[in-house]
């Protein structure tokens, strides 16, 4: 085989692997993880289903594979928001959640999959059928790295305390989530706020009650 025919298939593979990403994320979209079917996401491919299992192996890792890219594309935007090493840890920690936020602001079906793809908030785990424990290590990695410039800047505020970091993360994580959730329930705006705006004001008063913690830790 010629090194041009060996590209072309190679180019071809590529773009059917990428077509049954994209028809996989419309058909979850509509069914959620436990109502697709592979034969569903060929159709919605336009090619056989025979050629999806050239690619995965089930559903369940085309879903891990979406996930995965979306929680690094995610970890990525808060590292460029945070890579200024001359930026104060309080601004840091508030661009880092800030790039949390507006990432599932501007890409709302990636919230949709990460969260209540399953038409509800029962954990994939705990579903038949579910994600093999190495793929659900593979995304918890994923998330935790994406939660790492928050624990950075919190980590310059307080200290080397691993497990304070740990927690104060969780809890900033757990604050940004639940102001998506509310805006995208539209709850946010019929309480008279916007998302945005209760996070800047969260983190402010985050960042108050860090550094009367470490002024009280100096005077001890």
């Amino acid at each position: 085989m010629t090194q041009a025919r060996l590209a072309r298939r190679e180019s071809l593979k590529a773009y059917k692997r990428e077509a049954v990403l994209a028809a996989a994320r419309r058909v979850f979209a509509r069914a959620g993880l436990d109502g697709a079917t592979i034969r569903a996401i060929a159709q919605e491919a336009g090619i056989a289903s025979g050629t999806v299992y050239l690619h995965f192996p089930d559903k369940e890792s085309i879903y891990a594979e979406l996930l995965s890219a979306s929680l690094a594309d995610l970890h990525r935007m808060m590292r460029a928001a945070t890579r200024d090493a001359e930026m104060p840890a309080t601004e840091a920690l508030l661009a880092g959640a800030l790039a949390f936020y507006g990432f599932y602001r501007a890409r709302p079906e990636d919230l949709d999959l990460g969260l209540y793809l399953v038409h509800g908030f029962k954990p994939v785990s705990d579903r038949p059928g579910s994600l093999t424990p190495e793929l659900d290590r593979l995304l918890n990695g994923r998330l935790i790295q994406c939660l790492a410039p928050l624990g950075e800047a919190i980590g310059r505020l307080i200290g080397s305390d691993a497990e304070a970091i740990r927690r104060e993360s969780v809890d900033m994580a757990t604050l940004i989530m639940g102001c998506l959730l509310l805006e995208a329930s539209g709850r946010m705006k019929m309480l008279g706020d916007t998302g945005e705006a209760v996070l800047r004001r969260q983190v402010g008063h985050v960042v108050a009650r860090l550094a009367l913690r470490t002024g009280l830790q100096a005077r001890r």
